[in-house]
């Protein structure tokens, strides 16, 4: 289509106002366009949420941002936030395995190994031996995609799988490393296996260039007060330069008009556009683009979600006592109920501050297809992570408040042949002039991710599809932000 759909005065209705509908509503402001959001909720910001727990600011969604992609950092900074943004205090983290605290292993990505060293303890020695058997067997075709946990296990053994991909995919997915897609997860990685004849020569292939790039300064970062801050201040820059941001507005049809342009009803409401671009979970996008992009509508609706649950716990800090470090992860396969911890109080300099007599961490808990354990009440959930953390560091000490933030089917899986889904749901809105997707379900889960896809729809709307071909050709891996992100 022509870059004046997105031009100057052009009118632009973005459907959903998570972090994506957000960026993509600022996007096209700078591009000169006048736009309205949607939102069928009563709040902005989608799984970035921020709150409070005993008067102190806490992160009730996730909790940091990979700083080295510029999208999610440039837009804080874009919207006045540069002097907020803050690395973790500390950079370490542990793994409850084994029935003990251990530290994180270096030298891996997303949990898969350069080599079997600083690894004793986490595996067995049986599992050692395994990685360092890799060099003999022959080279696996990797084919188009293939699953995480299948690939890794056939090179270096299901113990690989099962004690570091597991947990760190699980961090991130709430998903199962056996259904997850290798090309979507862990796109370098997949990349460079598909180069090199071994699976541990690949992860230090991956290294090598990491190393060569010299990237400095740390590579995930908050915000004073929560990254869920971030919403509200996009927001405010949306609304402060004339655009319009309706809540509480769901969008229950999207037709074409006479013109070529859009008809989006919401409500009583019907708003003509020259454009549209739909940020929306994926069956609300499928649900609203079912009438004129039907295809689209089809593979949305076989996207599939995780849902979990943050606990939240505020203690006394007289009564705490823990581990150093940012707090640890927990392979499934040692059957623990919460999947991490994290030691909000030691990982943010800001949460530390907010009030010196209190200490607040959080855990997290499901996975994709856990239905038992979500189904227990808010109390018994807290109930749950107290047992686990007492388990795990010793924490005796009843919190003086408790907060449970359940994120029913929030978390969009990428199983094998994800990549090929997208790029057919893009195809098929690619048909339709001044129409574009945006959203958690395409490029990557996390927020730049999320960004990326964002200003890459607007840059489709605009006429320029080299955003998106980027994206579909090397999505945005959704690394681990430390434990319990």
């Amino acid at each position: 289509m022509s870059a004046a759909r997105t031009g100057a005065g052009q009118r632009v209705v973005v459907v959903g106002a998570g972090i994506a509908g957000l960026a993509a509503a600022h996007r096209l402001l700078d591009r000169g366009a006048r736009v309205t959001v949607l939102e069928a909720g009563t709040r902005l910001g989608g799984k970035l949420v921020a709150g409070r727990i005993e008067g102190v600011r806490v992160d009730l969604g996730a909790g940091s941002m990979l700083a080295r992609r510029p999208e999610a950092v440039g837009l804080a900074r874009e919207v006045g936030l540069a002097d907020r943004l803050q690395p973790p205090a500390t950079p370490t983290a542990a793994i409850w395995t084994r029935g003990a605290l251990r530290p994180m292993p270096k030298g891996h990505v997303m949990g898969v190994p350069g080599t079997a060293d600083a690894l004793a303890g986490v595996l067995s020695d049986e599992g050692l031996a395994r990685i360092a058997r890799e060099a003999d067997l022959p080279p696996t075709g990797i084919g188009d995609d293939v699953a995480v946990g299948e690939y890794v296990a056939a090179r270096l053994g299901r113990e690989v799988v099962d004690r570091l991909v597991e947990p760190l995919l699980g961090g991130v997915y709430a998903g199962d490393a056996y259904r997850l897609s290798m090309r979507s997860a862990v796109p370098q990685l997949f990349r460079a296996a598909r180069e090199h004849p071994t699976l541990t020569e690949a992860v230090r292939a991956v290294q090598g260039q990491a190393a060569a790039a010299a990237q400095s300064g740390p590579v995930f970062l908050g915000l004073e007060g929560g990254v869920g801050t971030l919403p509200a201040a996009v927001a405010g820059s949306v609304t402060a330069r004339g655009g319009e941001i309706l809540t509480g507005r769901a969008a229950t049809g999207l037709r074409r008009d006479a013109e070529g342009g859009w008809r989006v009803t919401a409500g009583d409401r019907v708003l003509s556009a020259d454009a549209v671009v739909v940020a929306a979970p994926a069956p609300a996008a499928a649900d609203l683009l079912a009438a004129e992009c039907p295809g689209a509508a089809a593979e949305l609706r076989a996207v599939e979600y995780a849902s979990m649950a943050l606990v939240t716990l505020a203690y006394r800090r007289a009564d705490v006592s823990l581990p150093p470090g940012s707090g640890f992860l927990v392979p499934p396969v040692d059957g623990r109920t919460i999947k991490a911890s994290t030691f909000s109080a030691q990982k943010w300099a800001w949460s530390a501050q907010e009030d010196p007599e209190l200490f607040v961490l959080r855990t997290s808990v499901g996975r994709h297809g856990e239905t038992e354990v979500l189904g227990r009440d808010d109390a018994e959930l807290v109930e749950v992570s107290r047992h686990d953390l007492r388990e795990a560091t010793g924490l005796t000490a009843a919190p003086v408040a408790g907060l449970v933030t359940r994120w029913t089917d929030g978390l969009p899986q990428y199983p094998v042949g994800h990549h090929a889904r997208v790029a057919r749901i893009r195809a098929h809105v690619a048909a339709l002039p001044g129409l574009a997707v945006c959203g958690a379900q395409y490029d990557g889960v996390g927020i730049p991710a999320c960004v990326a896809s964002a200003y890459a729809a607007v840059d489709q709307l605009a006429g320029d599809p080299l955003g998106v071909q980027r994206l579909t050709a090397d999505p945005v891996q959704s690394l681990h932000g430390g434990a319990g992100e």
